[in-house]
């Protein structure tokens, strides 16, 4: 591995870079059980109660697993500028590591990313739980703010995939890896935020009528 690592351009300096130390299969197995024992939980919790709908059961479930992968996952990349020092075997570390051989502006600690993941982190992580609670109790801000968070989600995946493309798009170790990590991963973000951002539209826009058509009976 020439500079030390497996990331490309292979002249990025890491100085005192680690290797990954738990293979792939490790790496993604813990992340997709862990995911699904989250999922599994919102889901049955939430079917205590009959007044929620299956439809806004299955956004309780995306909320709160996209609101802990902000804030837990996310969060330590950006609070976490050497991860790939770390010779402990921390689990998070080593996601990082293993994804950075799709995007290595993550090894190389990019502004933009860092900015990114930052407002992601500290901000749509805890709004993503606010949403799943907002659902669940069926508070009248509820479509308002999962509209402001997949907007912020939207822009930010924008933002990763533009400023990407703006400076070569080179940051993938292989094409494997740029089309599972850096396409595929970061593909939910997008296709669900822009589903729910239609969904809630047009549940506002509904609301909004009914509204109007009352106020015209009272006149």
């Amino acid at each position: 591995m020439e500079g030390g690592h497996p990331y490309v351009p292979r002249d990025l300096i890491l100085l005192d870079y680690v290797p990954v130390s738990l293979t792939q299969s490790t790496i993604l197995g813990v992340y997709g059980i862990s995911s699904l024992l989250v999922v599994s939980l919102v889901w049955i919790l939430s079917g205590r109660s009959s007044k929620i709908m299956k439809i806004d059961r299955v956004l309780m479930c995306w909320w709160v697993f996209t609101g802990l992968t902000h804030m837990i996952l996310e969060g330590y990349f950006v609070f976490s500028p050497q991860f790939y020092k770390d010779k402990t075997m921390c689990y998070f570390a080593e996601v990082w590591k293993e994804y950075s051989k799709g995007d290595s502006r993550y090894a190389a600690r990019d502004a933009g990313v860092v900015a990114v993941e930052g407002i992601t982190a500290v901000l749509e992580g805890p709004a993503s739980l606010l949403a799943a609670y907002a659902i669940a109790t069926r508070k009248s801000y509820s479509c308002i703010l999962q509209v402001a968070i997949s907007l912020g989600q939207l822009y930010g995946t924008a933002v990763y995939f533009l400023t990407s493309y703006l400076e070569g798009d080179n940051f993938a170790a292989s094409s494997e890896y740029y089309y599972a990590y850096y396409v595929f991963a970061n593909s939910f973000w997008v296709v669900i935020p822009t589903i729910i951002i239609i969904r809630c539209w047009k549940k506002i826009c509904v609301a909004v009528k009914v509204q109007e058509q009352k106020k015209a009976k009272v006149r």
